[in-house]
C-alpha cells in the first residue's frame, strides 16, 4: 500500500485527535517501521488495518465508521494533490465510470508498483450506477467514504446501497441511486 495512505491516515488523525492519540495508535499497533511512513514508500496494507484497529480502541469507534471517514478525508487528499483527474468528468457517475480505465492506469503510471482494488463498472441508467469493488485487502468501506465524498464533491445527491458479495469482504457491491 502506498504511503500516502499511511501518512494521511496519520494526518487525519492528529486533526481529529491530537498527537497524542498518534502517538497511541502507532504506539498500540507494534509497527514494523515504528510508523515511520513516506508518502512515497510501500507498505505492507496489513499495517494500516493495525492502525485503524488501534484507534477505534482507543476512541471506542466501529473501524468501518473510521475506514469511511479516511475515505472522505482521501478523495479531498487526492483531490488537492491530483486535480487533472477530476476536471474531466462533469458528473460524479463520469468520474466512477473512469476509475478503472483511466484513474488507476494513471496511478499505475505514477506508481507502478500500486496494488489498487478492482472496480467493475454497469451504468444501469442515468439514475442508477452499479460498482463491483474487488480487494483481498478487504477496506470496501474506505471504497464508500471515497465514494460519498465524490457525489458530495459533484453535488449530487444519491443514496448508496453496499452489499457484501463475498464472504470475506473482498468483494462489494455498490449500487448508487441518483435521488431527485
Amino acid at each position: 500500500m502506498k504511503g500516502i495512505v499511511f501518512t494521511e491516515l496519520l494526518e487525519m488523525v492528529e486533526q481529529e485527535f491530537g498527537d497524542e492519540v498518534v502517538d497511541h495508535i502507532i504506539s498500540a499497533s507494534n509497527l514494523s517501521n515504528g510508523g515511520a511512513y513516506t508518502a512515497v514508500g510501500t507498505y505492507d496494507h496489513r499495517e494500516m488495518v493495525q492502525l485503524v484497529s488501534a484507534l477505534a480502541l482507543k476512541i471506542g469507534a466501529e473501524e468501518n465508521v473510521l475506514y469511511e471517514a479516511f475515505g472522505k478525508h482521501m478523495f479531498q487528499t487526492f483531490l488537492n494533490h491530483y486535480p487533472q483527474f477530476f476536471g474531466v468528468s462533469q458528473t460524479a457517475f463520469e468520474f466512477l465510470s473512469s476509475i478503472e480505465n483511466h484513474i488507476h492506469v494513471e496511478v499505475k503510471k505514477l506508481y507502478p508498483e500500486a496494488e489498487l482494488p478492482r472496480f467493475d463498472i454497469q451504468k444501469l441508467n442515468d439514475h442508477q450506477l452499479v460498482m463491483v469493488y474487488k480487494s483481498e485487502r478487504k477496506m470496501a468501506c474506505l471504497a464508500l467514504g471515497l465514494i460519498e465524498a465524490c457525489l458530495t464533491h459533484y453535488k449530487e445527491n444519491a443514496e448508496v446501497n453496499m452489499h457484501e458479495m463475498s464472504d470475506d469482504g473482498s468483494i462489494v457491491e455498490f449500487t448508487i441511486t441518483k435521488q431527485g
